[in-house]
């Protein structure tokens, strides 16, 4: 194989950065959205929640995609449906239209990333690996910092079409220079688990859908029955691990108790965290009134502290250990998410800046330490499996905890001690969600204390 051209690594970062922009720009531009679509904007829950069940769903196809087509042709197509799902996020004209589209947007988002993961392990010397990677991911980190501030700005000097269209550009570029740079790669690889992929990706579905359509009292008793369809479906897909050679995630991940515990607890505390970037910007603009630009610079310390706090982590790793440090910073985040309740129109600048800033940083520790933790004792034929299914649980947790915060803003807003004012439901929101987060620290407590100690003396 030739070696890969010096700008491959610009070309695949370009694609993360476009998928990363694409997940944070949105936050912002909702209550413009919804105004435009004669919508509530606590009701914009679904936009944000299509495209993470999206990702979760379809990523796991990504490695058999590229083994089948090569990875050329499957990264050209990826960009191909991103983009053209983003022309049809700017021409939507209904809610559901917008939804779809988002479908379509994160069919295509779902392989950007995996494969450009792909591309690099295939295509460059374990030497190189680690130069490489970190000049890809560097745009994961500046899409959540450029992200909202970009998305208030053109909400508030263009229109929330544009969040979408500058989408079509940033693709066009990569699939042009794709076609020209990029290397096709594929292998044989192990049989694919069709069957498991249907029966895990419908009851990952059914249990999300059942918490989206509990919202519409009309659709309640359906919610009920397909929440119930996606256990039964979870359930038969145990049942079917258990007895297939090649399953899409063995069950003897389970068997590893750090793995086990650190997909719990990061399930069960992303509920909580991955509601903030969906909350806060409504916070902001329904309840304060504050524009989409302001709001959008207000959450810019949120990544900026998440990013500057990440080489501190192994020396708190080291200083504490994994069972200290998580059980204490989930309750730190707990704490924090609560404290958002007492936010006015009227607070200070600087203690909102502050607070932003904190929540960033535990935020950050929370996310590096549990994704570490969890594949720390995975062997190795076990890592590529329980590191796809750690990914998918991560998705998945970010369209549960929007969800389940939407219903609790939805819920408090009606109650008839809010009086109609949704400062109050934002705030029991803040408070009902912080102390999930705070309970969820119980799971890391069932950490030993000399857990991950062969990942902190490799560090």
């Amino acid at each position: 194989m030739n070696p890969p051209s010096r700008f491959l690594p610009l070309l695949l970062a370009l694609g993360v950065f476009m998928q990363m922009l694409d997940a944070t720009v949105l936050n912002t531009a909702l209550p413009a959205i919804a105004a435009d679509l004669q919508e509530s904007p606590l009701n914009m829950q679904s936009v944000v929640i299509a495209y993470a069940l999206t990702l979760a769903l379809m990523t796991p196809l990504s490695g058999v995609l590229a083994d089948r087509f090569g990875t050329r042709r499957l990264y050209i197509a990826a960009l191909a449906v991103f983009v053209a799902g983003s022309a049809l996020c700017a021409a939507a004209s209904q809610l559901n239209m917008l939804v779809l589209a988002r479908v379509i947007q994160g069919m295509g988002g779902a392989m950007l990333t995996p494969v450009a993961r792909l591309i690099t392990l295939r295509a460059y010397a374990r030497s190189d690996l680690v130069r490489v990677t970190n000049y890809i991911v560097m745009p994961a980190l500046l899409g959540p910092v450029l992200g909202p501030v970009l998305g208030g700005y053109l909400v508030d000097y263009a229109s929330w079409h544009w969040i979408f269209l500058i989408n079509i550009p940033i693709g066009l570029i990569g699939i042009w220079g794709a076609r020209r740079l990029l290397p096709d790669l594929r292998q044989r690889g192990t049989p694919f688990d069709l069957s498991g992929f249907l029966l895990f990706g419908g009851g990952a579905l059914g249990l999300s859908m059942a918490f989206e359509w509990v919202l519409y009292p009309h659709a309640r008793l359906f919610s009920v029955l397909v929440g119930a369809g996606g256990v039964l479906l979870l359930w038969g897909y145990w049942h079917h691990a258990r007895h297939s050679r090649d399953p899409l995630y063995a069950p003897d991940l389970l068997s590893v108790r750090t793995f086990r515990i650190g997909l719990a607890g990061g399930l069960a505390s992303r509920l909580g965290m991955s509601a903030l970037p969906f909350l806060l910007p409504l916070l902001l603009q329904v309840a304060f009134g504050y524009s989409a630009t302001r709001a959008g610079w207000l959450l810019a310390p949120v990544a900026l502290s998440s990013i500057a706090v990440k080489p501190l982590l192994p020396r708190l790793i080291r200083r504490f250990g994994y069972r200290c440090l998580l059980v204490n910073n989930t309750r730190c985040v707990g704490l924090l998410i609560m404290s958002l309740a007492l936010l006015q129109a009227d607070t200070p600048l600087w203690l909102l800046v502050l607070l932003m800033l904190l929540l960033g940083m535990v935020n950050s520790i929370q996310f590096s330490g549990m994704n570490t933790l969890t594949v720390a004792d995975l062997r190795s034929r076990q890592a590529s499996s329980g590191s796809s299914l750690m990914g998918v649980n991560q998705q998945l947790a970010i369209s549960l905890g929007i969800a389940v915060s939407a219903l609790l803003l939805q819920g408090f807003s009606q109650a008839a001690w809010a009086g109609g004012d949704v400062r109050y439901a934002f705030a029991a929101t803040f408070v009902a969600v912080g102390l999930f987060t705070l309970a969820s620290a119980q799971i890391f407590a069932r950490l030993h204390r000399l857990d991950g100690n062969s990942l902190i003396e490799r560090k």
